[in-house]
């Protein structure tokens, strides 16, 4: 019988899950296994950490164990946040890259040290509940035993692998036969499970301090890297408060820089003194305001965010409210335009999300940035690229340097109403997750929308200069509009362009949670 077509040329709708206990991943291996946590008593963590080492078994094409890692949690009385990135190499500096317009994309020069493995640690030694070696069972037998490679996934597969083939580890690990797996093909990671069960086993310190970490650097010489065993054991999650924002009544949390969450609270600041629910949802009026706001805010956060300890702009300065009343000023509604920074006065990616009847809710989010990142694996650790988000201009905030974490796109969101939770939400796509982090609060805020229409919406994503690439299902005449007023409107297709997926989970008045999942191979499940 000849295999299926696997192209999906039709819109679907999905409804949210209702329940008590739910986790929402991208990937529905990894949902049931979040879900297999909260069955066997455990929290809202301990189904999230479940889902995301997972995630690094079904989902390669995103993340790994050398992934990077953020969360924002409510404990069932207050908002917590973790910063699970990682820094750079003790001997690096900005003289080692001397020559290059930019930092490498692939290869040991383009990794920091990956924080995942001690996200995980850190949550479930403060919030789980269940043995850690029980969080990795799933990833384990899958790795051990095969899984069959979803769609979406081979897809990226087929796109990614062949310019990786010879990134050192790679192939070996990632291309069985010679090329990526098929959907529907069994993929099998022997190394990968083993590298888990070290993980379980030492709770992180074989990853750390033991004989992963001495693998990672063994490599790492050998092929020019400049990573040393203190680099690895000096690593640490910091637990952070997060930063809020107010819109319309509602609060929206996000990491603190080195994270670009920021942007979205921003722009949000700017839309703040303009009457957005008086204007018709999708018309071009709304688009284009938003739009602006976002450049804005887009603006300020390249020249300025980074390390939160090389920082010469503060994030309050950032999202000063007169500083904000400045920048929306700068909104022509007739024209595009593309905007600089201003002047503060001085002062590839996977989400998840779970929650549990005892009111934890979870907002986690880890990634290798630019799909299976640094193309290097070592004994099945895929390790992240995160250190391209470096800059080579010595004079600023995100230089290169010793010691020092990158700018990072990843970032997990939570709203908050009245201090208590409202929604744990989060997307993928590189800079599209501050743009759809606003985007989903214009929504729910401004035009009362559900969580899983604000989800479903055709979204807009800002490119270079004044193009902007707009998913099918904006209105001709409005698309029209908006390329009188300026803006380079391509309508694109939502699979070519990463719009971002996403996951949301809604707090209900009576104590239910309301999973959605937007247009993906994912899954929400509950019970």
């Amino acid at each position: 019988m000849a295999p299926f077509d696997w192209q999906f040329p039709y819109p679907s709708q999905r409804m949210p899950t209702l329940a008590r206990n739910v986790v929402a991943t991208s990937q529905p291996l990894a949902a049931q296994a979040g879900l297999s946590m909260l069955q066997k008593g455990g929290t809202a963590v301990d189904a999230a950490l479940a889902a995301a080492i997972t995630l690094t078994v079904v989902e390669p094409t995103s993340n790994g164990i050398g992934s990077d890692a953020f969360c924002i949690l409510w404990d069932g009385k207050k908002l917590h946040g973790l910063n699970a990135s990682g820094r750079s190499p003790a001997a690096w500096s900005l003289e080692r890259f001397k020559g290059l317009s930019a930092m490498p994309t692939r290869g040991w020069d383009s990794i920091t040290v990956p924080g995942a493995v001690s996200a995980w640690v850190a949550l479930s030694d403060r919030y789980g509940k269940l043995p850690f070696a029980d969080l990795f069972e799933p990833a384990i037998r899958y790795a051990t035993d095969g899984y069959l490679v979803s769609p979406t996934i081979a897809r990226l597969w087929a796109k990614q692998g062949p310019g990786l083939r010879d990134v050192p580890g790679f192939a070996e690990h990632f291309m069985p036969n010679g090329r990526a797996p098929a959907a529907g093909e069994k993929f099998v990671a022997p190394a990968h499970a083993k590298a888990l069960q070290r993980i379980a086993q030492t709770k992180g310190e074989a990853f750390y301090r033991g004989e992963l970490a001495e693998k990672m650097v063994t490599h790492s010489r050998r092929h020019g890297g400049a990573f040393s065993l203190d680099d690895f054991a000096t690593h640490t999650a910091d637990w952070v408060d997060t930063l809020a924002l107010d819109y319309r009544g509602q609060t929206l949390h996000e990491i603190p820089p080195n994270g670009q969450g920021i942007a979205a609270q921003m722009a949000l600041g700017i839309l703040e003194g303009f009457d957005v629910s008086a204007l018709p949802v999708d018309c071009a009026d709304s688009l284009h305001l938003q739009m602006e706001a976002m450049k804005l805010a887009f603006a300020d956060l390249y020249e300025y965010v980074a390390d939160r300890a090389t920082m010469r702009i503060s994030s309050a300065q950032l999202l000063d409210k007169e500083y904000l009343r400045s920048r929306a000023r700068l909104i022509d509604m007739k024209k595009a335009k593309n905007p600089g920074h201003g002047v503060p006065g001085r002062g590839g990616t996977v989400y998840l999300t779970a929650a549990d009847a005892s009111g934890m809710m979870v907002s986690y989010i880890q990634s290798n940035y630019q799909g299976f990142g640094s193309g290097i694996v070592v004994d099945g650790i895929s390790m992240q690229n995160r250190a391209y988000s470096f800059v080579l201009r010595a004079d600023h905030a995100n230089v290169v340097a010793p010691r020092k974490r990158p700018f990072n796109t990843i970032i997990p969101a939570f709203v908050t109403q009245h201090s208590q939770p409202m929604m744990s939400f989060g997307l993928m796509g590189g800079s599209m997750q501050a743009q759809g982090h606003a985007q989903v609060m214009v929504r729910l805020a401004d035009y009362r929308q559900n969580p899983q229409a604000a989800a479903d919406a055709p979204r807009w994503r800002l490119d270079q200069g004044l193009r902007v690439n707009v998913e099918p299902g904006v209105a001709g005449d409005v698309l029209g509009e908006l390329k009188h007023r300026g803006h380079d409107v391509v309508v694109a297709d939502r699979w070519a362009t990463n719009f971002g997926r996403a996951q949301l989970i809604y707090r209900m008045d009576d104590g239910y949670f309301a999973a959605s999942e937007r247009r993906t191979d994912g899954q929400a499940v509950g019970f």
